[in-house]
């Protein structure tokens, strides 16, 4: 359940709703399987087997959105149309043309996508009324961006602010790195991407390798700027910056990731306990990170009197 990596924004400086209200908008659009015709649907659902659509522990809440999409590759519906075109050429005596071909494909994929397979993705968001975090585990902006589409589509309206630093990521990082070191409760780990800024677009990785040498900084003089770096927030959660303003690779030092010997903890009470400890180790991870990147302080004050979802 602990989230993997962070596309987060700050939530609608309108956001007002109760948690009631909440979920009871989220079950006007719950997750249905594709009609016939459809290549794909989404929509929501609960956020552990048998739970609720709307999880909520310590005014913290998850939400979970589903997409189904039916697996029908290109590659098969031109074998089979092929086929079909193989027969009709036969029965006809003489070669199918392209209006035919066309047709032919278009049957073929409509038959066919009735009867595909269907693959599940669910894709998971916190909901922090407390601090305005609106956060999709999703390694990337597209998957952040369906599950923003989709919250739009229920509320009728959603339009999360993007977080504005007066450092940009990459100049941030920089910085650490040529003073081999990181500000606050932050540490560099031994893992860097680099990218040049001229047209040969070199990239130059480093993974598990000691990044504060004469070669980083040789680097660095040359103009090569970082998109991906290894930190540490307060020994206590590793992740991968980026300079798209991302968290990539979340790593919870501190919670154990196999069950204990002897452990009867019931796995509801369980989730809900992962779930608390994250969502306190985020909320201060991201309040640290966007202090360290100069963003606004001011606005994050002010959400414990501007939201309203208990």
């Amino acid at each position: 359940m602990l989230f993997k990596n962070l596309v987060f924004h700050r939530l609608p400086a309108q956001w007002t709703l109760t948690a009631a209200e909440f979920e009871a908008q989220l079950a006007g659009r719950t997750l249905q399987p594709c009609g016939p015709f459809e290549m794909s649907c989404r929509g929501w659902l609960p956020v552990t087997a048998g739970g609720r659509l709307l999880h909520s522990v310590n005014q913290q809440h998850m939400i979970a959105l589903g997409e189904n999409q039916k697996l029908l590759p290109g590659s098969i519906i031109r074998q089979v149309a092929q086929e079909r075109a193989e027969v009709l050429a036969e029965e006809q005596g003489f070669p199918v043309g392209r209006k035919q071909m066309r047709d032919l494909r278009a049957k073929v994929s409509d038959e066919l996508r009735a009867r595909a397979l269907t693959r599940r993705r669910v894709t998971r968001a916190w909901i922090d009324p407390q601090a305005g975090w609106f956060v999709v585990d999703a390694a990337g902006i597209p998957r952040a961006e369906a599950v923003v589409e989709a919250l739009g589509d229920t509320l009728g309206s959603f339009a999360p602010v993007a977080i504005e630093t007066e450092r940009s990521p990459h100049a941030a990082m920089t910085s650490w790195l040529l003073r081999g070191e990181a500000p606050a409760r932050f540490s560099i780990d031994d893992e860097l991407e680099l990218h040049a800024a001229d047209k040969s677009k070199t990239v130059i990785r480093y993974t598990r390798h000691p990044l504060d040498g004469k070669e980083i900084q040789a680097h660095l003089s040359s103009g090569k700027y970082p998109t991906h770096l290894g930190l540490t927030w307060n020994d206590r959660v590793s992740f991968v910056l980026t300079d798209k303003l991302q968290v990539k690779r979340l790593d919870f030092l501190e919670m154990s990731k196999e069950p204990t010997e002897g452990d009867d903890v019931d796995p509801a009470e369980q989730f809900d306990i992962d779930f608390a400890v994250m969502a306190g180790e985020l909320a201060n991870l991201l309040k640290d990170l966007a202090h360290v990147l100069g963003a606004e302080a001011a606005v994050a004050a002010e959400w414990p009197v501007r939201s309203k979802v208990a």
